[in-house]
Protein backbone atom coordinates (compact mmCIF):
# COMPACT_ATOMS: atom_id res chain seq x y z
CA UNK A 1 0.00 0.00 0.00
CA UNK A 2 1.25 3.28 -0.87
CA UNK A 3 1.77 6.02 2.15
CA UNK A 4 -0.39 8.94 1.87
CA UNK A 5 1.51 12.23 1.04
CA UNK A 6 1.83 14.83 3.85
CA UNK A 7 3.38 17.76 4.19
CA UNK A 8 4.29 18.02 7.39
CA UNK A 9 3.33 16.79 10.72
CA UNK A 10 2.13 19.47 13.47
CA UNK A 11 2.91 19.36 16.81
CA UNK A 12 1.22 21.26 19.91
CA UNK A 13 3.76 23.08 21.67
CA UNK A 14 2.90 20.41 24.98
CA UNK A 15 1.25 17.59 26.17
CA UNK A 16 -2.41 17.98 25.99
CA UNK A 17 -3.66 17.64 30.05
CA UNK A 18 -6.31 14.95 29.43
CA UNK A 19 -2.90 12.60 28.51
CA UNK A 20 -1.77 12.72 31.51
CA UNK A 21 -4.19 10.67 33.35
CA UNK A 22 -4.44 8.72 30.62
CA UNK A 23 -0.87 7.43 31.02
CA UNK A 24 -1.35 7.05 34.65
CA UNK A 25 -4.24 4.63 34.38
CA UNK A 26 -1.83 2.55 31.97
CA UNK A 27 1.02 2.72 33.78
CA UNK A 28 -0.86 1.62 36.97
CA UNK A 29 -1.31 -1.82 35.53
CA UNK A 30 2.64 -1.81 34.82
CA UNK A 31 3.85 -0.46 37.98
CA UNK A 32 3.26 0.35 42.01
CA UNK A 33 0.92 3.83 42.52
CA UNK A 34 3.86 5.37 44.36
CA UNK A 35 5.83 4.91 41.34
CA UNK A 36 3.41 5.72 38.68
CA UNK A 37 2.87 9.27 40.79
CA UNK A 38 6.31 9.97 40.40
CA UNK A 39 6.68 9.08 37.15
CA UNK A 40 4.00 11.55 36.11
CA UNK A 41 5.36 14.05 38.00
CA UNK A 42 8.72 13.54 36.00
CA UNK A 43 6.69 13.92 32.61
CA UNK A 44 4.95 16.97 33.42
CA UNK A 45 8.45 18.48 33.96
CA UNK A 46 9.79 16.29 30.89
CA UNK A 47 11.07 18.89 28.15
CA UNK A 48 10.30 17.84 24.35
CA UNK A 49 12.01 15.98 22.49
CA UNK A 50 12.11 14.06 19.36
CA UNK A 51 12.79 10.29 17.91
CA UNK A 52 11.94 9.06 14.84
CA UNK A 53 9.12 6.58 14.32
CA UNK A 54 10.54 3.52 13.72
CA UNK A 55 12.73 3.77 16.54
CA UNK A 56 10.26 4.16 19.13
CA UNK A 57 8.58 1.37 17.45
CA UNK A 58 11.72 -0.89 17.60
CA UNK A 59 12.45 -0.28 21.21
CA UNK A 60 8.57 -0.42 22.71
CA UNK A 61 8.31 -3.79 20.80
CA UNK A 62 4.70 -3.66 19.93
CA UNK A 63 2.79 -4.32 17.21
CA UNK A 64 1.23 -1.35 14.41
CA UNK A 65 -1.72 -1.20 14.58
CA UNK A 66 -3.44 -0.68 11.19
CA UNK A 67 -5.65 1.63 9.76
CA UNK A 68 -9.03 -0.17 10.56
CA UNK A 69 -8.51 0.84 13.96
CA UNK A 70 -10.83 3.39 14.71
CA UNK A 71 -8.39 5.62 17.01
CA UNK A 72 -5.73 5.52 14.73
CA UNK A 73 -7.90 6.39 11.68
CA UNK A 74 -8.93 9.30 14.02
CA UNK A 75 -5.29 10.55 14.02
CA UNK A 76 -4.66 9.69 10.41
CA UNK A 77 -7.87 12.30 9.57
CA UNK A 78 -6.11 14.81 11.86
CA UNK A 79 -3.09 14.76 10.20
CA UNK A 80 -4.20 15.01 6.73
CA UNK A 81 -6.42 17.77 8.26
CA UNK A 82 -2.89 19.84 9.23
CA UNK A 83 -3.92 19.53 13.10
CA UNK A 84 -1.73 19.75 15.71
CA UNK A 85 -0.76 16.87 17.29
CA UNK A 86 -0.15 15.99 21.43
CA UNK A 87 3.41 14.17 22.31
CA UNK A 88 3.66 11.04 23.35
CA UNK A 89 4.77 9.98 26.29
CA UNK A 90 7.31 7.27 26.62
CA UNK A 91 8.73 5.97 29.88
CA UNK A 92 12.43 3.99 29.59
CA UNK A 93 11.95 0.45 31.54
CA UNK A 94 14.70 -0.18 32.11
CA UNK A 95 14.07 -4.26 33.92
CA UNK A 96 13.06 -4.77 30.17
CA UNK A 97 14.85 -3.21 28.00
CA UNK A 98 12.17 -1.86 26.46
CA UNK A 99 10.35 2.00 25.72
CA UNK A 100 6.82 1.52 27.47
CA UNK A 101 4.29 4.53 25.33
CA UNK A 102 2.26 5.16 28.07
CA UNK A 103 0.79 7.70 26.09
CA UNK A 104 -0.14 8.03 22.26
CA UNK A 105 0.30 4.66 20.71
CA UNK A 106 -2.80 5.14 18.11
CA UNK A 107 -0.79 8.67 17.38
CA UNK A 108 2.44 7.16 17.09
CA UNK A 109 0.83 4.14 14.56
CA UNK A 110 -1.06 7.20 12.82
CA UNK A 111 2.26 8.70 11.71
CA UNK A 112 4.42 5.44 11.10
CA UNK A 113 1.59 4.86 8.00
CA UNK A 114 2.72 8.25 6.90
CA UNK A 115 6.56 7.84 7.08
CA UNK A 116 8.24 5.90 9.27
CA UNK A 117 11.09 8.07 9.46
CA UNK A 118 9.65 11.15 10.83
CA UNK A 119 10.70 12.87 14.07
CA UNK A 120 8.15 12.28 16.48
CA UNK A 121 7.54 14.81 19.41
CA UNK A 122 7.53 13.50 23.04
CA UNK A 123 8.61 13.24 26.46
CA UNK A 124 10.96 10.83 27.52
CA UNK A 125 11.47 9.64 31.17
Amino acid sequence: MAKAKVKKIKWLADVEGHDYPAAESYLTLLYPQEKVAEMIARFKNAAIVQFKAKDIFRASRLSLLGVSNSHVEKDREKIKKGKSLSPLLLARDEQTGRVVIADGYHRMCAIYEFNEDAFIHCKII
